[in-house]
């Protein structure tokens, strides 16, 4: 199967597309103890949203928010394309109770009024269509879900614009300061074994018939943006695009990549077409990370398009990856 998300992100997003779980803190501050009345959040349409009070019963309709809301402490009631979620992100399980309420790019509208929900969360890509017919019957909150230019500043928007929704800002704030902790921690370390400026490329792919398609993470992109913040370098100079920060390319295009001291990162969860496509592929085998043997799988279930728990499960890979 291949990797739909972002992927069909960038081009599907004309047709609607767009850690370990933070245990609840019993002992939370004011701000979240006391948010039992009302709340209003302006979402990434700038539209005001107004609850009776925080969201306790939510759904999400994209991987990255519903990892989010599961972080905070708050368990959706709701999320769509549950089984994929369980594949692809492992930062924050979902327990066997969240109900699933179809494809991500096509979630049933029933299913989710069925939950009775407080809030529908939902990445603005699926804004334009299916907005109006869950307001219908359900507050939603669109978050900007990536932002190429900007993504860690638009993450802890799009994180802080959750847990406000669900009354959980101090934990947020919990969860941010444990993410910047982790990258500075893992800075200190790749410089110390004198890997800063590492050049890598980061990638996933998938075969269509025998043909290899590569899909480069450029500067922009989240992955790329934690692994430049622990001090290595984006190699991949291509053109991406403005949301996601993603390329699209061959294994020819991958030549332009020459320096000895590049380190591939690639994830697959499912199809991992650089150990089976690739394999003999006689242009492949001669990129420079093949011959030096520097090629790293993600874990199954690091999520390249997460919340702050999916970044600490990258950056420690990344930062293990170039000091071992």
């Amino acid at each position: 199967m291949r990797l739909l998300t972002p992927a069909a992100l960038v081009a599907a997003a004309a047709l609607l597309l767009s850690a370990c779980g933070t245990t609840e803190n019993t002992a939370a501050a004011p701000s979240d103890t006391a948010a039992s009345g009302p709340v209003t959040v302006t979402d990434a349409r700038g539209k005001a949203v107004n609850l009776k009070a925080p969201a306790k019963r939510v759904v999400a309709l994209e991987w990255g928010e519903a990892e989010m809301v599961a972080s905070l402490g708050v368990m959706p009631v709701g999320a769509a394309d549950v089984a994929g979620y369980n594949v692809w992100d492992k930062a924050a399980p979902l327990s066997a109770e969240v109900k699933d309420v179809g494809k991500r790019n096509e979630p049933s509208v029933d299913a989710i009024v069925g939950l009775n929900p407080d809030v529908v969360i939902m990445a603005e890509e699926r804004d334009s269509t299916l907005v109006p017919q869950i307001e219908k019957y359900v507050p939603v909150v669109v978050t900007k879900s990536s932002d190429a230019s900007r993504n860690f500043d638009r993450l802890r928007e799009d994180f802080k614009l959750i847990a406000k929704t669900v009354g959980k800002e101090s934990e947020a704030d919990k969860v941010l300061s444990e993410m910047d902790a982790k990258l500075a921690e893992g800075k200190k370390a790749v410089e110390a074994k004198g890997a800063a400026g590492t050049p890598f490329l980061m990638a996933d792919g998938y075969l269509e018939g025998s043909t290899v398609s590569i899909r480069p993470f450029g500067k922009g992109s989240l992955v790329s943006d934690t692994a430049e913040a622990v001090g290595l370098k984006n190699a991949w100079t291509g053109k991406v695009d403005p949301q996601w920060g993603l390329g699209q390319t061959d294994v020819e295009g991958l030549t332009a990549l020459t320096d000895p001291k590049t380190v591939l990162f690639y994830s697959a969860a499912e199809e991992d077409v650089f150990t089976t496509g690739l394999a003999q592929n006689a242009v492949y085998q001669r990129l420079p990370f093949v011959v030096s043997k520097k090629i790293h799988k993600l874990q199954a279930g690091t999520w390249t398009f997460g919340g702050p728990k999916s970044i600490i499960m990258t950056a420690d890979q990344i930062v293990k990856a170039v000091t071992t």
